[in-house]
């Protein structure tokens, strides 16, 4: 029984793992309102190697809708706001000589249905990652049993412990869908 308790314990790792990359996704995705974290997935080309802007500089959001750069060097400012025009956010930073300043312009309705299907897509991706290490758990369950080193009574409760396992963690990326629509569709 332990070789199953090992399966499922390495599953729910993966699965916690995949909870944490859709949310990072989730945070990702612009609301109506700026937020640092909208800046996690930019990537800046700084003297050849591509760094996240978060290891290049400091963000701070003094308003609803604008972003305050602030370069730890000054030098990467231009390749700072290259990589931010390039984004997928949809702005167009705005440099001062100290820092660079982004705002954010009203999201249209348009832009937020489309925001809504971006992210009911890395939902289901998240989902389609839980399958995945759910069939590798479930497949190393039943190589357990067919070499002999569980039972089929230790095999069936695993499997039924793995189907809990995997539909608490579907539910989380379910909920966390649910409140980042509400969230992109408040005005």
């Amino acid at each position: 029984m332990a070789d199953v308790a090992s399966a499922l314990a390495d599953a729910q790792t993966k699965m916690n793992k995949a909870v944490e990359v859709a949310k990072d996704d989730f945070a990702s995705i612009r609301t109506g309102r700026a937020h640092p974290s909208l800046f996690n997935k930019v990537m800046v080309d700084y003297y050849g190697t591509y760094t996240a802007l978060s290891q290049l500089a400091s963000i701070q959001v003094p308003e609803a809708r604008m972003a305050i750069i602030a370069p730890f060097d000054k030098g990467a400012m231009a390749a700072i706001e290259n990589a931010i025009r390039g984004s997928d956010l949809g702005v167009n930073p705005g440099n001062d000589g100290v820092v660079i300043r982004v705002n954010f312009p009203q999201l249209t309705e348009e832009r937020r249905k489309e925001f809504i299907k971006v992210v009911k897509t890395k939902a289901e991706d998240a989902k389609i990652s839980m399958r995945n290490i759910r069939r590798t758990a479930k497949e190393a369950m039943e190589k357990l049993e067919k070499d002999g080193d569980i039972g089929k009574d230790d095999l069936a409760r695993g499997e039924k412990e793995l189907e809990k396992v995997t539909s608490d963690h579907v539910a989380k990326i379910d909920e966390m869908l649910k409140h980042k629509e509400v969230e992109l569709l408040e005005v």
